[in-house]
């Protein structure tokens, strides 16, 4: 992946805590918004989904395009921002 966002940068670096779901590197307010009406209101809610696809980042993107109408784009800085802050932290 090319360089990364400072959104990503500050996920990555420290831990999850309470963070919104808009914290996380490719979810705007409208992702976002989109995100909470199902019930991922927070970043940890979204990466309890993560870990359940057993942080296979193909099959998390497609979920989260299928599930708040993200582009490839932004579907994979959210697997990528997820899956470091996996590797850092767990």
């Amino acid at each position: 992946m090319s360089t990364t966002s400072q959104k990503h940068r500050d996920f990555v670096g420290e831990p999850m805590g309470d963070k919104p779901v808009t914290a996380l590197s490719g979810i705007g307010d409208s992702l976002g918004k989109k995100l909470e009406d199902q019930g991922f209101d927070k970043a940890f809610v979204v990466l309890g989904q993560f870990l359940l696809l057993k942080k296979d980042t193909e099959m998390f993107t497609e979920w989260l395009k299928d599930a708040s109408g993200a582009n490839s784009r932004q579907a994979g800085s959210c697997a990528q921002c997820l899956k470091e802050w996996c590797d850092a932290f767990l």
